[in-house]
């Protein structure tokens, strides 16, 4: 139904229209500054149901943006006086304490707060006060690579220092992995980490732990 974007939405200029589209279905991280193309997030109605998606962009190691989490905050505020329960978050960072803070000062106000950017899936899926959390899904691509590039060029930067263009292999292991979330009324209340691979079609499977299950 709808995709959000990162650090990365700028790369093709063809990609800006779209992000300036008076029916856009792509946005980019909310915290950009003021006057950059495009929207942070969009309420969708779906199967009668408003769903709120928001884009963020964390700070370390990325472009210079707005704090995220005054925005993350002035947002899902301005979301709750329009009546909006269910807020979904992709915050793209490469900082996992970042995640984490944002989870913790969020958690029992949203339904779930997925982290991207790292590429590098993550074991910590988790359900606290109805909001669910993972600090990275991690990749669809190629696993025998660099974060999903062609190793030769990432292997040249760290020997030389030099710059080296990145390439998607031809062929290469691919995995598939994502997020099931099953809510009700702005809560979260199961959630699954799904990882496919093309190798013996082999499905992973892991269940979000919960606070009230947790010894």
């Amino acid at each position: 139904d709808f995709l959000t974007s990162g650090n990365h939405a700028w790369d093709k200029k063809e990609g800006i229209e779209l992000l300036k589209s008076p029916d856009y279905r792509v946005i980019r991280p909310l915290n950009y500054p003021l006057g950059v193309p495009g929207f942070g997030s969009k309420v969708l109605n779906i199967c009668g149901e408003e769903i709120a998606i928001i884009n963020l962009m964390g700070h370390y190691g990325m472009p210079l943006v707005d704090n995220v989490f005054i925005s993350a905050k002035k947002e899902i505020d301005r979301l709750k006086e329009l009546g909006v329960e269910s807020i979904f978050i992709d915050f793209h960072a490469e900082a996992t304490s970042e995640k984490r803070a944002m989870h913790v000062m969020l958690k029992g106000k949203i339904t779930a707060l997925l982290g991207t950017h790292t590429h590098i899936g993550t074991d910590d899926l988790i359900i606290e006060e109805g909001s669910a959390y993972v600090s990275d899904i991690g990749l669809s691509g190629c696993r025998d690579s660099v974060i999903g590039m062609d190793s030769e060029a990432p292997i040249k930067r760290f020997l030389t220092s030099l710059p080296a263009h990145l390439d998607i292999p031809k062929k290469c292991k691919k995995i598939l992995q994502m997020i099931i979330i099953e809510s009700n009324e702005g809560k979260a209340v199961d959630a699954y980490k799904i990882k496919a691979l093309d190798e013996k079609e082999a499905i992973i499977s892991m269940k979000a732990m919960r606070e009230d299950n947790m010894i």
